[in-house]
């Protein structure tokens, strides 16, 4: 994967952008004045983030896989030690579905009942391949989520959620709270 120089990173108008941050030259990126990047983020070929006004904000040690996208006028953040596998689409926007209103942007806002809200993807949270999640949803810190899964409904912590509408499967191990304090304390910050 070929990545963006700092330089080009800096130029392109992200409100904040942390240190040691990969960029895919393939990636796109839509309103950047609204995206923070925090340290250690890689983004993959062919992803999508576009921004509406209340931002996306990706924290610490974060990884977004090829072809993710993070799309919607409402925020989505991203907490430290996140992982998003490949395909994931998180909307913080979505059209009515339901029949009482016209949909997609070429129709007058008047005519459509878009559904705008906040997306939030907790510490240590892992999406799987092709997943998706849709407007409102709060995944909680150390969520997993397994490939191919519909994520309508918010995720208490270190449940593992799978299946379309994602249901409750069981429990996931903690360990990785101790692995992080060693890692913060080693110089890998």
């Amino acid at each position: 994967m070929a990545t963006l120089d700092r330089i080009v990173i800096e130029r392109m108008g992200f409100a904040s952008v942390g240190e040691n941050v990969f960029i895919s030259d393939r990636a796109s990126f839509y309103n950047c004045a609204n995206i923070r990047l925090g340290d250690n983020v890689r983004i993959d070929d062919f992803c999508i983030l576009s921004a509406g006004a209340n931002g996306i904000t990706i924290g610490n040690h974060v990884h977004v896989a090829a072809y993710s996208s993070l799309i919607g006028a409402a925020k989505i953040t991203l907490c430290d030690f996140c992982n998003i596998s490949s395909r994931v689409s998180i909307y913080s926007s979505s059209d009515d579905y339901s029949g009482a209103t016209m949909t997609n942007p070429m129709v007058p806002i008047q005519f459509t009942g878009v559904i705008h809200a906040e997306v939030f993807v907790g510490r240590h949270a892992i999406v799987g391949c092709g997943s998706v999640i849709l407007p409102g949803v709060t995944l909680e810190d150390g969520v997993a989520i397994g490939a191919l899964s519909l994520v309508q409904r918010n995720c208490r912590a270190f449940g593992i959620y799978a299946g379309t509408p994602a249901k409750l499967i069981k429990e996931r191990r903690r360990d990785l709270l101790t692995l992080e304090k060693v890692f913060l304390s080693d110089s890998h910050q």
